[in-house]
């Protein structure tokens, strides 16, 4: 954990809090977690949740990577753990874990306008990043790390040349398709990250076989042959080593000497930055209006060729109704309002594949794109809404998001649905005033006198929103 403070416009960092847990090595055959690995993880959160008590959620953000993203009881475990922490646990998906990397990275060195190429070994799986200054043009995520490659190729601790070869050779496979996008140029500076590359560079330091500033291919070779004089990895000593980092250091060795031969890695710079740092960047970004996630949306919508008028006028009406019942609903969370909003902007992106079912099209682009700056369950938000624009809303999505988030989010899709009825003309000529009232299980639109026997189309679709509404068990009446 890291907390920072932002003081004169820059972020210092207050407080650091690190205990190993490695939860992937709880992962049993069948997916799920082990109790023992679950009870770890669970007293973490909570010695980490007291310092965080007295803190606004708005200001926490808690991500969960590999191992959430693979557990069969990810959602039951993540419940336990956010009750423990105090706060919502997003799970975020590898390339989002490689872009935030790549951002913790680029805070924590100098400026340049090279390439940079970000490498980092965790516990389940490995991320690469190649950027230029703060942009990253390539990611990558492949499921391997140091705690899965220890235990599939080093079982039982043993370790020996023939286990050292087999992991090497594993690892050079992960890596085969994806080379090309990361070895492209030879003026590329490659950086190194977390624990596997910081603690070999730590080992390498103490035992003086540092020939540059940079950790060399040739000095984790040598670091190999020092491990291969142990039989086990139980027995496994050497300085700057320590007793938790040596149960897994073999399996993290092989991946690393892997990476800088096959993607022709001269020396490798250490950098303290990374993922928490990441986090922490982005989120004072979100705070000062810098959002990974407008841009990842503003994408999609040049992506799909969205027609921005009637996106806009989709928006402006939904941000109206909002206004009125925000309060009454409960929907006056900043989350809530940006939501909405990026629903009403990427609402139509089906039409580009088809025009019919065009919203499950769009649900289906947004659920399982790469969407920068999004957790998964923001995405599976975002998708709920543009899933449920029309016609019957179908619950499957809702019933993916965190329970709190279920109400909130019908609440917001009735919104949209309503913004959405009200536009369907696709006409530039404003809307009357339309005053909103709602109740727990109702809402009640009252339009200008006058405005509904113009307009006897819309009367007809929302005599007919009125009976999908009431699926949900909601009342719409209008007048």
């Amino acid at each position: 954990m890291i907390v920072g403070e932002l003081r004169h416009g820059q972020l210092a960092i207050i407080d650091r809090l690190r205990e190993t847990v490695r939860l992937s090595e709880g992962l049993t055959d069948n997916g799920a977690l082990t109790e023992p690995a679950k009870l770890r993880a669970l007293e973490c959160l909570s010695r980490f949740g007291e310092r965080l008590r007295d803190m606004r959620a708005s200001r926490v953000r808690t991500a969960g990577t590999s191992t959430l993203r693979r557990a069969s009881d990810s959602k039951a475990f993540r419940k336990e753990a956010e009750q423990a922490l105090g706060h919502p646990i997003d799970v975020i998906s590898g390339i989002e874990e490689a872009r935030l990397i790549y951002n913790g990275v680029t805070h924590s060195l100098p400026p340049t306008d090279g390439l940079r190429l970000v490498l980092d070994i965790g516990g389940g799986s490995t991320e690469l990043i190649l950027g230029k200054a703060a942009k990253p043009s390539a990611l990558e995520s492949l499921n391997m790390g140091c705690v899965l490659m220890t235990e599939k190729y080093f079982v039982n601790g043993d370790i020996n040349e023939r286990n050292f070869a087999a992991a090497r050779l594993a690892a050079r496979l992960k890596l085969r398709p994806i080379k090309a996008f990361f070895r492209d140029s030879l003026e590329i500076e490659a950086i190194g990250t977390s624990g596997t590359i910081i603690s070999t560079e730590a080992v390498a330091r103490e035992l003086g076989i540092i020939e540059s500033s940079d950790l060399l291919p040739g000095v984790v070779e040598k670091l190999i042959d020092q491990v291969l004089e142990f039989d086990n990895i139980a027995d496994l000593s050497l300085p700057g080593l320590s007793e938790r980092r040596a149960q897994v250091w073999p399996g993290g060795l092989a991946i690393l000497v892997e990476l800088m031969e096959v993607l022709r890695i001269d020396g490798l710079r250490i950098s303290d930055g990374a993922l928490r740092e990441g986090l922490l960047y982005d989120h004072l970004g979100r705070l000062q209006h810098e959002d990974a996630r407008e841009r990842s949306v503003q994408a999609l919508a040049l992506r799909y060729n969205v027609d921005q008028a009637q996106a806009a006028r989709v928006g402006a009406t939904a941000s109206r109704l909002l206004a009125q019942c925000e309060q009454p609903w409960q929907l006056d969370s900043s989350l809530a309002s940006m939501v909405l909003q990026w629903g009403t902007r990427l609402h139509e992106i089906g039409l580009d594949i088809s025009h019919s079912g065009f919203q499950k099209h769009g649900a289906y682009i947004v659920a399982n794109a790469d969407l920068p700056g999004f957790p998964r369950s923001e995405q599976l938000f975002l998708a709920f809404l543009i899933a449920t624009q029309r016609q019957r809303v179908d619950q499957s999505i809702l019933e993916q998001l965190p329970s709190e988030w279920r109400i909130p989010a019908l609440r917001l899709s009735i919104l949209q649905r309503l913004a959405v009825l009200l536009n369907r003309s696709r006409s530039s000529l404003e809307l009357p005033e339309i005053k909103v009232e709602v109740g727990e299980g109702s809402i009640r639109l009252e339009f200008s006198q006058g405005w509904l026997d113009d307009n006897p189309l819309t009367i007809t679709d929302l005599e007919r929103e009125r009976n999908y509404l009431e699926q949900v068990g909601y009342d719409l009446t209008f007048s």
